[in-house]
């Protein structure tokens, strides 16, 4: 699984809508809403890289009131969960 982490800037008038419709897509796990440079942190999950051009430019990019995205690919996943199983190898409950 690829992970895509995509910074949107937006109409201000409009974050809550567009979030809506950018969580809605398939591929899209989470959304939020943030302060700083951007307006919404958009997780996207996908099988191949290819995908990341279906769905970034190709629909969230197309959301009327999307004004510019940067996207950033994930290499590796660290997690609290992760951790926590491979700390967990070879111990009995």
């Amino acid at each position: 699984m690829i992970t895509a982490i995509v910074l949107i800037k937006t109409s201000v008038d409009r974050i809550p809508e567009i979030a809506e419709a950018i969580a809605q897509l398939d591929s899209v796990s989470e959304v939020y809403s943030v302060t700083g440079t951007y307006d919404l942190i958009a997780l996207v999950r996908v099988a191949r890289h290819e995908n990341l051009a279906d769905i970034i430019p190709g629909r969230i990019s197309k959301i009327p009131g999307v004004e510019a995205t940067d996207t950033h690919v994930a290499f590796r996943t660290y997690s609290q969960h992760d951790l926590e199983a491979a700390f967990a190898i070879g111990l009995d409950a």
